[in-house]
């Protein structure tokens, strides 16, 4: 096994070391969780601009020591101006993926801040915001070397993309994607962190620079409004929750797929495997991650019109029944239509054990691909998951939130334990999330289970292929009896892709320390103290 890091009370871990020690530093100045995560989440937004923004949206789940699990909701809906009628004017059979069209919904992450940090000192958190913006704000003084992620992210719909406004400028200033040793001086997102240190974090949506972005978007043709920024707020819902022998999984309800990386648990759980790493192991998730999905396309949309409960699916009976339903020696069949997602996954723990597991997204690489002028926020496209059908099940209607991919998880053993985990990579967080638990849970510790090869069932970050794709460091045994029990294998010759997803783990044990790690496909790892 791979060693993982151990820290005497508490930990953060991030995919991108600058963010990962803005989080450290934090909890070494006596910071909790909660606070350590805001600095991390403004790092991020600055370092990792292609996979995440102060312009896309959050989700947080919190673990209080005593047990208790709170959930942010931290994402925009739709603007006033997004209606179907608008886009079938324009001559759109589909909401574009990129440019000033692509742009339909308020940001959510900053208000998501705000709402988290009212519960950091609910908790007893004490430090000034301009101390958590600190490191976000030093970057964007000093510039910062652009990433190894972003030198190798190829945008999707690349031309589209090079037009959006101000796309051009800000990451490609020379007409040509940077090369290694280029770095970044984001000056104008300097300033928007200065002021949001200066006037709070609520000037986002009712302050100088909500009405700076409200004029930006305007200009550029978004159909969000200022209105709309004025108007939102992040809010706490109720966390899903599912009972697993030894431990209990947490996650988000709708409008993410939460409920999906859970019923991928819950269904893998009744197959009865007892071991890491075979055919039983991988296959079981595979068809298990099948059945989930099934369930997600059909349930899930905006929270205001689900038709039923979420945690109905999680019943003993519905995860039986599905688990039932799966051939232990065959791959089912499978068409559906694939989520596509980059985003960055984070995770904090403090020495008392406040425990964080937080998602922070533009959706696609890159987003809207639009970056404000004014304030230098690079805005999110989640809004292109919206149907123009308005029958669908997530039609476009101002006001209206979309389908998220994103979905933060945590755990709770019955041993007293606590873990932060997570991934990203659209429809395959929840594949990812439930490999590298499951591992943990057959006895691999958080570096080897996070470390070892991943498989995703699907598609993303423009692959085409409908196909169960494996890293190249499987047991070619392995490849052999899953190609022969039907699923369409295809082998990836990396050994560590970012296709994978960049996943990490944090485990806080009753003794009070953490172990914690961070993928090896990103640029980033675990710091604490």
């Amino acid at each position: 096994m791979i060693d993982t890091p151990v820290f005497s009370t508490g930990a953060a871990a991030a995919p991108h070391r600058l963010a990962s020690e803005a989080g450290r530093a934090v909890l070494a100045e006596g910071g909790n969780a909660i606070e350590a995560m805001v600095a991390m989440a403004a790092t991020i937004a600055v370092v990792y601009p292609h996979m995440n923004a102060i312009g896309g949206d959050g989700f947080w789940l919190v673990h209080e020591p005593g047990g208790k699990v709170h959930a942010i909701e931290a994402c925009g809906p739709a603007g006033a101006l997004a209606t179907i009628e608008r886009y079938r004017e324009k001559g759109h059979d589909s909401i574009p993926s990129r440019g000033a069209d692509a742009a339909v919904t308020v940001a959510g992450a900053v208000g998501g801040w705000q709402a988290a940090l009212e519960l950091a000192k609910a908790l007893g958190g004490k430090m000034p915001l301009r101390d958590l913006l600190a490191d976000a704000i030093s970057h964007c003084d000093a510039g910062y070397a652009v990433s190894d992620s972003e030198l190798r992210t190829w945008p999707q719909e690349a031309e589209a993309t090079k037009l959006a406004p101000g796309f051009s400028s800000f990451f490609w200033p020379d007409g040509e994607r940077p090369t290694a040793g280029a770095r970044r001086k984001p000056d104008a997102l300097g300033g928007t962190f200065k002021q949001l240190a200066d006037a709070g974090l609520d000037d986002f949506y009712r302050g100088d620079i909500g009405r700076e972005i409200g004029a930006d978007l305007e200009a550029i043709g978004a159909p969000v409004t200022r209105a709309d920024l004025a108007a939102f707020k992040a809010r706490a819902v109720q966390p899903l929750s599912m009972k697993l022998p030894g431990l209990t999984v947490y996650n988000f309800p709708p409008p993410t797929q939460g409920l999906a990386s859970l019923l991928i648990l819950g269904i893998f759980e009744k197959l009865g495997v007892t071991r890491a790493e075979g055919f039983d192991h991988h296959h079981g998730l595979v068809e298990a991650t099948k059945r989930a999905f099934a369930i997600r396309d059909r349930q899930i949309t905006d929270p205001a019109h689900m038709k039923a409960d979420p945690a109905s699916f999680l019943s003993e009976a519905v995860l039986t029944r599905e688990a039932a339903a799966i051939d232990r020696k065959r791959a089912a069949n499978w068409p559906f239509a694939p989520r596509e997602g980059d985003t960055v996954w984070m995770g904090a723990i403090d020495g008392k054990g406040l425990a964080v597991s937080y998602i922070q997204s533009i959706y696609w690489e890159y987003g809207s691909g639009c970056v404000l002028p004014k304030t230098g926020i690079h805005w999110q496209n989640r809004g292109v998951s919206f149907s123009l059908d308005k029958a669908a099940l997530n039609p476009l209607a101002p006001g209206r939130k979309p389908f998220h991919t994103l979905n933060p998880p945590l755990a709770r053993f019955d041993d007293g334990r606590v873990v932060s985990y997570g991934a990203m990579g659209g429809d395959g967080q929840p594949q990812f999330q439930a490999q590298i638990l499951t591992r943990y849970r057959f006895g691999q510790n958080p570096a080897t289970a996070v470390d070892a090869p991943r498989w995703l069932f699907g598609k993303t970050w423009g692959a085409g292929s409908l196909s169960l794709k494996l890293e190249s460091r499987f047991d070619p045994m392995l490849l052999a009896r899953l190609t022969a029990a039907g699923h369409p294998v295809e082998e990836y010759s990396e050994a560590y892709a970012d296709s994978f997803g960049h996943a990490g783990m944090l485990v806080k044990h009753q003794k009070g320390h953490v172990e914690a790690t961070h993928d090896p496909r990103s640029d980033g790892d675990a710091r604490g103290v």
